[in-house]
């Protein structure tokens, strides 16, 4: 989005909002009042004014309801983050958690704050300056970009896999625990195993091997509800389907269920696996995790615990490939 002058103005323009069929999709009246919420400035107060608040998704809204008189259902919220927000983000108008770059993406603290030399060149916006400043800006705009990507990519939480590559994924929430899985429960009970799906909450698939699953019989949708790490045991022909569990998500019977019905057709044996971070956060989930499957808690990296059954961290005859 081209920030001019006469975004403000148009704000103050009796509805209906006019439209304009060959402007992009992000130049509309949402992002209009989410880049005012994002500065601070209400319809008197002139550019100069503008100010960097740290504002999450609720603070937008309600403060376009207080100085605007718009109201937004609390059910749009997704849509001022999609349409919005991050395409702010991904122009660098906009800082995500600048506060704790570490705060997990989908976290309910989730806040945003104007880029800084944005935020000086919107306060010249209606000055002899806006036009220099906005060539200026515009020519180190590529610069700015590969500084806030670099800053975020030393945010990210490194995973190093067992072929000796490495997977970046967002930082905090389950994917330290994520971390654990992959470099310590992987060559301790799946050794000489391939890592053909990692989850994140960024990118669903930042981790995929397409083809070692189809080889399996397995084709993944995005619309389905995946496990956070598979894991192809290949020494015994057993698919391992972890859970990563830190606030919400064990393999519970319905889960199980679930996971089954998901593979159904894989031609490797499906073993059930709920990963936590402590023996703490485990006693929450107890009366949850289904029978015949397994639980690995990092704190304790050497043990695994086995909910009953004849067997320990193998498939079941009703999982087994056909």
């Amino acid at each position: 989005m081209q920030v001019n002058s006469e975004i403000r103005n148009s704000l103050r323009r009796p509805k209906p909002w006019p439209r304009c069929s060959s402007a992009p999709g992000q130049r509309n009246e949402t992002v209009c009042y989410t880049l005012l919420a994002i500065l601070d400035l209400s319809p008197d107060a002139p550019w100069t004014e503008a100010e960097a608040p740290l504002r999450g998704i609720t603070p937008i809204i309600e403060f376009v309801a207080e100085a605007y008189g718009v109201r937004y259902a609390p059910n749009t919220r997704e849509t001022i983050r999609d349409d919005a927000v991050k395409f702010f983000v991904e122009a660098g108008l906009l800082l995500r958690n600048p506060d704790n770059p570490n705060r997990p993406t989908n976290s309910g603290r989730t806040v945003y704050q104007i880029e800084p030399s944005a935020l000086a060149l919107l306060r010249k916006v209606g000055t002899t300056a806006w036009e220099p400043s906005v060539r200026k800006y515009l020519a180190g705009r590529e610069n700015l970009k590969n500084e806030i990507a670099r800053k975020r990519t030393m945010a990210r939480v490194p995973v190093t896999l067992p072929d000796g590559s490495q997977v970046a994924l967002s930082p905090g929430g389950q994917n330290p625990l994520v971390k654990a899985i992959i470099e310590q429960f992987c060559p301790a009970y799946a050794p000489g195993g391939v890592i053909v799906y990692i989850g994140d909450t960024e990118n669903k698939f930042v981790h995929l091997q397409a083809e070692s699953l189809t080889a399996l019989g397995v084709t993944l949708n995005s619309a389905a509800k995946i496990p956070d790490v598979i894991i192809h045991f290949t020494a015994k022909n057993w698919l391992l389907l972890i859970e990563a569990v830190t606030s919400a998500g064990p393999v519970d019977g319905k889960r199980r269920k679930e996971l089954k019905e998901l593979f159904a057709g894989c031609k490797a044996g499906l073993v059930f696996v709920t990963a936590f971070e402590t023996r703490r956060t485990m006693q929450s989930f107890l009366s949850q995790i289904a029978w015949e499957s397994e639980v690995w808690i990092a704190e304790d990296p050497d043990h695994m615990i086995h909910f009953n059954g004849e067997r320990f961290l193998g498939p079941y005859p009703d999982v087994l490939p056909k």
